[in-house]
């Protein structure tokens, strides 16, 4: 059934016949859908991003500890200024369109190879490996970004742009540095991803049996599946930013930090095991908005390039 601009969520989003892309359609398109997503969600989170990462910090500079996640905003806020809840998105924007697309494109091509797309069934197993598949994919692409916003986002940090940023820590650490992080940012993002896809498709069973293109569906799925996954894998988020950060450290023990087991033996001797939590009610804050926004606008792009036939 062909539908018109206006069925993409604004009048009657129930009455169109959603289905996947058509395999003559190609990867291209699932791709452009997925940078169109990715650059959607990071964009628009980005300042309750920035607020867990500064959270997460084991050692923040002074102006830099914060009692919570109202304390954050309103310091920052005061003696920063808004425009400093943006700082590093540059990175994010640049980064999230190509990743997202890698993300997405492996996703589409491993589900269809899994047999995810066989019928209207539920198909778990191929959600999580199509899910665990795109994420050791775009994370390849996407870390050194990644590394490049937390350390532009941490507080006293003295870089002002991507390109400036990026020369300063291949300068002063080395190429390692935007990659140190790669193994335990998998140990983090496969389950992350594996348990997302797999709550995203089951939610979607549950609240959309006929497959129909339903934007609300799609953001309550994708947003609940988000949580849920970003709940779980915070301890090895904390472990990661304090590997990306660790440059800007002021403790000696953190600044040395060489990896995953490494890492998180520091944050266990220094904090207990309650320093693994840090940084978690943002963390699902933003995942939760910033997933069912990703997921919302990547089934919207489908839809339209659809209606393109």
């Amino acid at each position: 059934m062909r539908f018109g601009l206006s069925s993409l969520g604004l009048e009657s989003p129930k009455i169109v016949i959603y289905e996947a892309l058509p395999s003559n359609y190609g990867l291209g398109h699932n791709m452009l859908a997925g940078a169109f997503a990715g650059i959607a969600e990071h964009s628009v989170m980005y300042p309750v991003d920035l607020l867990k990462t500064r959270m997460q910090v084991l050692h923040p500079s002074t102006g830099g500890l914060y009692t919570g996640l109202t304390n954050a905003v309103s310091t920052i806020y005061r003696i920063e200024g808004w425009r400093t809840l943006w700082k590093g998105v540059s990175s994010v924007i640049v980064g999230a369109g190509p990743a997202h697309a890698v993300y997405f494109g492996t996703y589409e091509l491993v589900k269809d190879m899994a047999g995810g797309n066989v019928d209207d069934g539920h198909h778990p197993l191929a959600a999580a490996l199509s899910g665990a598949s795109a994420t050791i994919a775009s994370d390849a692409l996407m870390n050194p970004f990644d590394v490049i916003k937390q350390r532009m986002q941490v507080h006293g940090s003295v870089h002002k742009g991507l390109v400036q940023c990026a020369r300063t820590l291949y300068r002063t650490e080395g190429l390692q540095a935007f990659y140190v992080s790669y193994p335990t940012t998998l140990c983090m993002t496969v389950p992350f991803t594996a348990t997302q896809f797999v709550a995203y498709e089951s939610i979607s069973k549950v609240m959309n049996p006929k497959n129909e293109y339903d934007p609300f569906t799609h953001c309550m799925a994708g947003g609940l599946a988000g949580a849920f996954a970003a709940a779980i894998t915070t301890p090895l988020d904390v472990v990661k930013t304090l590997l990306q950060t660790r440059g800007l450290a002021t403790n000696e023990e953190v600044r040395s930090a060489k990896g995953l087991i490494n890492a998180a033996t520091i944050i266990k001797s220094q904090f207990g095991w309650g320093g693994f939590l840090r940084g978690m009610r943002p963390r699902i804050i933003s995942t939760m908005p910033s997933t069912a926004i990703c997921w919302t606008s990547y089934e919207m792009a489908k839809a339209y390039f659809k209606n393109l036939e």
